[in-house]
């Protein structure tokens, strides 16, 4: 039967998932079979119509290009990759049979976005979709395509181009499986693909029980490796009888996750039974000593008290000196953190003070916005407030975690209610500057305060012009205030 396909099934899901935030090795892989490498990630734009990235090609296999165009959306980001220039992956080796792309996200967690199937012209392409934002995109060969971890057969890496649109991380600890893992072992398959008569599925799902079994599941996951062998079998079956490509397909893809899922087992109770034998050859190692120990403790009692007594005397001073040089430290770092968060907030006070009036506060540094920078009676914004909200903005982007509370006045001018919303108009209109110019939301507040707290008498316009203002409030641990309302 004839076999030719370029799109790629539904996404396979995360890779390794109890891989902790910083990417070591899973419990159920060695770190003796896993390798560290360093890529380039993206973080990408949320809306914009997408961008594109560059596929590069690495050594093994110089001669293939592509590209893949990323579109961030609101939860979720669309990939779409094209290649050009793939060889067949067994030309890697008998036991590869496939391309992956891989997404890895900051912290180095990588994800399995799918299989990239070659055509007869080289020519590979692949949609897919992620939760991640900010990820390096790469391909691997594989031995087939459920695989929970990439190999360190990595043949394409992302590269940005000048017109990119996101912004580069580096991510220097993301784990790749040693080529010796999907190595067999005893009688390696020396493949010669037949796609015109046998899915490719079929031969990823022969490869992943071979190499489940090179890694013994036989014996340390029994329980699902004789489902991938039943699997298997059906698989087989379902080909000599020449039955719906569907069906051989759904089966060999079921045959290959139920072989990974025994693989990944298997490794993990290895490892577990290592561990436990070395305990018990430590415990019993130790036991030994220590009834050696004891039995010389015996033949000098006396000596062996005394020597302890003298010990216990120097451990405790030795406790004592130390307890007394932890506390010399913490007073020493409390002290270098109030002076760090004095020092920080006197250069954060100048900067502010250089856009508008600024005061320092129990409350935290206190910015007052004039009345002029109003329409009067109104809560629009002059083009000279815009200005100076934007320099603002840009102080405090760049001292991340304060947290601003916008508050607006009024004069006893007008009904209360009118002054209350106006105020409150004012407060929301520079919180949503602020927003606008980047600053988290959750990070700015506003509320309407009135009348309430007159900085100067309502008997004067001079005085009533300085009770219409508006302040916003900058609070932090970083600058010695506690973050808060």
């Amino acid at each position: 039967m004839g076999y030719k396909r370029m799109v790629a099934l539904p996404v396979i899901g995360l890779c390794f998932a109890a891989v902790a935030p910083t990417a070591q090795p899973d419990q159920d892989v060695p770190a003796s079979t896993v390798i560290i490498k360093t890529v380039q990630a993206i973080g990408y734009q949320v809306g914009g119509g997408g961008t594109k990235v560059d596929l590069k090609s690495t050594d093994l296999m110089s001669q293939a290009s592509g590209e893949a165009k990323v579109t961030a959306k609101s939860g979720a980001t669309d990939v779409d990759v094209s290649i050009k220039g793939l060889l067949q992956p067994t030309t890697l080796g008998t036991e590869f049979m496939t391309y992956v792309l891989w997404a890895v996200s900051s912290e180095g967690r990588t994800s399995n976005l799918g299989q990239v199937f070659v055509n007869k012209d080289g020519e590979g392409k692949l949609s897919a979709t992620t939760q991640m934002q900010t990820f390096s995109l790469f391909v691997t060969a594989e031995p087939y395509f459920a695989v929970r971890q990439p190999s360190e057969m990595v043949i394409m890496k992302n590269e940005i181009r000048k017109n990119t649109k996101g912004k580069v991380f580096i991510i220097n600890n993301y784990p790749l499986m040693k080529r010796s893992q999907y190595e067999k072992v005893g009688n390696p398959l020396a493949l010669t693909l037949d796609l015109q008569n046998v899915p490719l599925d079929v031969y990823e799902a022969r490869n992943a029980v071979e190499i489940a079994k090179s890694r013994a599941a036989d014996k340390y996951a029994p329980e699902i490796f004789s489902k991938a062998q039943s699997s298997l079998a059906m698989t087989e079956n379902s080909l000599s009888t020449k039955a719906d490509k569907k069906v051989i397909i759904s089966t060999a893809r079921q045959t290959a996750q139920f072989a990974e899922d025994a693989r990944a087992l298997s490794v993990q109770r290895q490892q577990e039974e290592r561990i436990t034998n070395e305990r018990e050859a430590a415990a019993a190692k130790a036991k030994a000593e220590a009834e050696a120990k004891a039995a010389d403790e015996a033949a000098e009692a006396k000596r062996a008290t005394d020597a302890e007594a003298q010990r216990q005397a120097e451990l405790a001073a030795a406790k004592e000196d130390a307890l007394r040089a932890k506390e010399q430290a913490a007073r020493a770092d409390a002290e270098r953190t109030r002076k760090e968060a004095a020092d920080l907030r006197a250069q954060l006070l100048a900067q502010l003070n250089s856009v508008l009036q600024t005061v320092d506060t129990p409350r935290g540094l206190v910015v007052t916005m004039a009345d002029i920078l109003f329409a009067s009676g109104k809560y629009e914004l002059s083009q000279d407030a815009n200005l100076k909200l934007a320099r603002l903005s840009g102080v405090i982007l760049a001292h991340p975690g304060l947290k601003l509370r916008i508050e607006g006045y009024t004069d006893s001018t007008g009904t209360e209610d009118f002054n209350l919303k106006l105020s409150g108009q004012r407060a929301d209109t520079v919180r949503t500057f602020l927003v606008g110019q980047g600053l988290k939301p959750d990070d700015v507040t506003s509320a309407g305060m009135g009348q309430a707290d007159p900085v100067a008498s309502n008997d004067t316009p001079a005085g009533r012009q300085q009770n219409r203002r508006v302040e916003i409030i900058v609070s932090g641990e970083a600058i010695g205030t506690k973050i808060g309302p």
